[in-house]
């Protein structure tokens, strides 16, 4: 196998329909240490890949390159959402957010972006996913007001309005103020 350069990486990346070549340049990237994440979302945009091949490189670069896992994560979610057959997107697409809020779990826009993809005529991600999802992150965001506002959003198309009215009361209520490091002073 011949040695490519970084620009032919990027065009394979980016051009080709063979998964065996797009393979090749992949392995040849991670042998590089190539750690751009802008050449990686060449190779998530390739049309030419399957789902399951787009998930077989994600996973590998975000084991190879932890530092890059969250916005890998986030990319391949964001792909999901507007790539692929409307059943598979939506599930691809919350399961990419929640290993994003994995590893960044103080971080408020996998949680957010996963309320965003929902689709309520087709009930997919399932309401009761992304509910349990946001309720997650509401106990790991520094400032939890807009996931507290899409849970009452959520909790109301499910028709929970006991729920809905209980999460705008904790938007309204902002966070809880900080415990004291130091103790009081005499």
């Amino acid at each position: 196998m011949a040695k490519l350069t970084i620009e032919e990486i990027r065009k394979r990346f980016e051009l080709s329909n063979e998964f065996n070549e797009i393979f090749d340049a992949f392995e040849q990237a991670l042998e590089k240490r190539l750690d751009d994440i802008e050449l990686y979302r060449q190779l998530f945009w390739n049309h030419a890949l399957t789902p399951d091949e787009l998930c077989l490189f994600g996973e590998k670069l975000a084991k190879e390159f932890p530092h890059l896992a969250y916005d890998t994560y986030m990319w391949l979610a964001s792909v999901f959402e507007v790539t692929y057959s409307m059943y598979d997107n939506y599930e691809l697409a919350l399961q990419y957010y929640q290993k994003a809020a994995a590893v960044r779990p103080n971080e408020p826009d996998p949680y957010l972006d996963a309320a965003d993809c929902y689709e309520p005529d087709l009930n997919i991600p399932p309401l009761s996913a992304l509910i349990n999802f946001l309720k997650q992150g509401t106990e790991n965001v520094s400032n939890p007001k807009t996931l507290h506002l899409r849970l009452a959003h959520l909790y109301e198309i499910s028709g929970n309005d006991e729920m809905s009215k209980y999460h705008r009361r904790k938007a309204e209520e902002g966070p809880a103020p900080p415990e004291q490091d130091q103790p009081p002073t005499q």
